[in-house]
């Protein structure tokens, strides 16, 4: 990723926290640039880690709270991965979708929207939102899964 892009990322994710009315402050940024930086799926303990090197006096607590807050307005993506509960930076510009790798975490995004597909929905049902993910081993996970010797 360009540092173009990452800039990108961060002015996105701050533009959105101060449209909910938070106050930017320098935790708050340092968390927009962990996770532009990153891009990557982070643990909330991975958060916490970098955090708590910058901002001694941090705590878990406050750290998991921003995260499920920022996933809640969009600014974070929440996925239930095998190795638990990881966030990563969405990708406010456009709309698509992800084929993510249990093994590995490679993530390869799509445009295509099912969505499009979906027929029937009750009118009485107002969408807000969706997600579509589909997961499973990429290419190169996929054969090293099938040259790995088989253990007895």
């Amino acid at each position: 990723m360009q540092v173009g892009t990452h800039t990108h990322t961060i002015d996105e994710m701050l533009k959105a926290m101060a449209q909910q009315g938070w106050r930017i402050t320098e935790q708050r940024r340092s968390l927009a640039t962990l996770f532009a930086e990153s891009g990557s799926y982070l643990s909330p303990k991975d958060v916490y880690e970098y955090m708590k090197i910058k901002y001694p006096g941090v705590s878990f607590d406050t750290v998991y709270r921003n995260l499920r807050l920022l996933s809640e307005m969009g600014v974070l993506e929440q996925f239930h991965l095998a190795d638990g509960l990881k966030f990563k930076a969405s990708c406010l510009s456009h709309h698509h979708h992800h084929m993510i790798c249990v093994s590995c975490e490679k993530t390869v995004t799509f445009e295509f929207c099912p969505m499009k597909l979906v027929q029937d929905l009750p009118e009485s049902f107002e969408i807000q939102s969706h997600r579509f993910e589909i997961f499973g081993y990429c290419a190169d996970c996929k054969s090293t899964a099938s040259t790995a010797p088989i253990e007895h």
